[in-house]
């Protein structure tokens, strides 16, 4: 099925009130991008920001009356009539298809291979974890997640019990137990990754090992290992939680951090934490250390 595109700039306070005028138009889906390359940091829980600068893009049918669509935007107050627009042809792809021929087996460290599930393992005598993200975030792309694995390969996993805070689609939960851990939980707040965690566990064998809980029913417990790749905000007001989730002498690993951001992770963590040298990968970070 073919698509048009119709990209609208503005600014973040006019953003919303577009994005819902495409929508009763009949955009099939309403996107948000910066428009001028401006660094945004992470909302507060419940809070949604847009860039000072934001570019609203709506999907419409190739059929749509486009022509009517822009007439009747043209008499919104927000936009009037010389508003400036784009519109073009979207090609018509399976973006699925081509997500999964774009999505390659990755070594993290010496031992440590993230590998798509419908893929052949490049090393099968190495640490191999099978992955199908679906919908939750995490496939190691990103560099927060691959400063994380690094950091997990370079440790002695054996025996360790670990808690994985916003496990997303389990990448660190799963290399964790393939890396010699005996027992994970994940926690999440979103239950597609959930989902996502407990399918990759089947795949790679190792459901018996992992459970994974909504933040409403996580347990109470102490691990030798805490992992949490979240962003900066949730780290901060979070702290007493995943700290208390490490036991005394406990290693603890954060990210989905800039680079900018590690000094005030570092200051809100040190009174539990020994801080290690804090890891750099672009503008993102990794901040571990053991608890006192």
């Amino acid at each position: 099925m073919a698509w048009l595109q119709l990209r609208i700039n503005t600014t973040s306070e006019h953003a919303d009130a577009i994005g819902d005028m495409l929508s009763a138009n009949g955009s099939q889906a309403v996107t948000y991008v910066d428009a001028k390359d401006t660094p945004m940091y992470e909302p507060k829980p419940g809070e949604v920001l847009l860039w000072p600068d934001t570019q609203v893009v709506g999907l419409f049918e190739a059929d749509a009356d486009m022509k009517r669509i822009l007439e009747r935007l043209a008499k919104a107050k927000v936009l009037g009539p010389d508003f400036k627009y784009k519109l073009e042809p979207l090609e018509d792809k399976d973006w699925e298809r081509e997500w999964m021929d774009n999505f390659h087996p990755m070594q993290f460290g010496e031992r440590l291979w993230i590998c798509p599930s419908w893929r052949d393992v490049p090393d099968p005598n190495a640490v191999n974890v099978m992955l199908d993200p679906g919908l939750a975030f995490g496939t190691g792309t990103h560099p927060t997640t691959a400063l994380c694995l690094r950091w997990l390969d370079g440790i002695d996993m054996t025996d360790k019990t670990v808690v994985d805070f916003g496990c997303g689609s389990g990448i660190l939960a799963l290399a964790a137990l393939k890396l010699g851990a005996k027992r994970v939980i994940g926690i999440d707040i979103d239950p597609q990754a959930l989902q996502a965690t407990k399918e990759n566990a089947r795949r790679n064998g190792v459901e018996d090992r992992l459970d994974v809980f909504l933040p409403e029913n996580q347990p109470v417990l102490e691990a030798d290992v805490v992992v949490a790749n979240i962003l900066s905000g949730p780290l901060l007001e979070l702290r007493e939680v995943i700290t208390g989730y490490c036991k005394s002498d406990g290693l603890l690993v954060l990210s989905g951090i800039l680079a900018e951001q590690v000094p005030t992770i570092e200051q809100a963590y040190a009174n539990n934490i020994s801080l290690e040298p804090s890891a750099i990968d672009g503008e993102w970070a990794r901040v571990s250390g053991h608890k006192h």
